[in-house]
């Protein structure tokens, strides 16, 4: 982990060092940097991001279906457990898909964190109203990064049944605002950083939805 930290750190001070020369303060040439090195890592993880966004929607599209096998066999797990699995192969499903991808970016997620938690050099650098080293003196940019973790996790929530508490609403609200609090504490290049990547998440969710929109509609 600690090499895969150290060569991350060393491409994005690469690409900083090469923006410094053409913007006029480090402020701008970091967030510009971030920007850019942010968008590298979303296009190379780009088709792993999109086999799970794909898998979790199947997996939102049959849960009427699942909801109905699981109340019929309630008292019988063998049978629902079976009667699952046929529904999971009639709809070409797997429930692992979606987490496989996840998993397997998980270590370049996590270097990606410690890149920009412990970067070097930015001690007294200024972006707009902050110091990039320290945290966001009025919180604007904290409770901008609980709102686009709202966004891009409610994009991806399954829809809630008519009538019934909408849980995994209920919790997205919660971990927007623990990212919140957590992120008063932190320094405000790592927010950026966090808001940047988020957005990218969005703007992808929103090409994925409208994409497959249109081929269902074309069908």
């Amino acid at each position: 982990m600690s090499k895969l930290v150290a060569y991350l750190a060393q491409f994005f001070n690469y690409i900083k060092d090469f923006i410094a020369g053409a913007v006029p303060n480090d402020g701008l040439a970091y967030f510009l940097a971030i920007l850019i090195f942010t968008g590298l890592v979303r296009l190379i993880l780009l088709p792993l991001n999109m086999k799970q966004m794909r898998s979790q929607s199947k997996m939102n599209e049959i849960q009427p279906e699942l909801k109905k096998i699981q109340v019929k066999y309630k008292n019988d797990p063998q049978k629902l457990q079976a009667e699952t699995m046929i529904l999971y192969k009639e709809k070409g499903v797997s429930p692992f898909a979606s987490c496989l991808p996840l998993i397997i970016q998980m270590p370049l997620l996590f270097a990606l964190f410690y890149v920009f938690r412990d970067l070097k050099g930015i001690e007294g650098v200024k972006f707009l109203w902050v110091t990039l080293s320290k945290p966001d003196p009025i919180f604007i940019l904290p409770i901008i990064s609980g709102i686009t973790t709202y966004i891009q996790s409610a994009m991806m929530a399954p829809k809630a049944e008519e009538g019934k508490p909408n849980q995994m609403a209920t919790m997205n609200i919660g971990m927007s605002i623990f990212i919140v609090v957590i992120s008063l504490k932190f320094s405000s290049l790592l927010i950026l950083y966090w808001i940047i990547n988020n957005t990218f998440q969005i703007l992808q969710n929103y090409y994925m939805k409208v994409s497959d929109r249109k081929k269902k509609e074309t069908v």
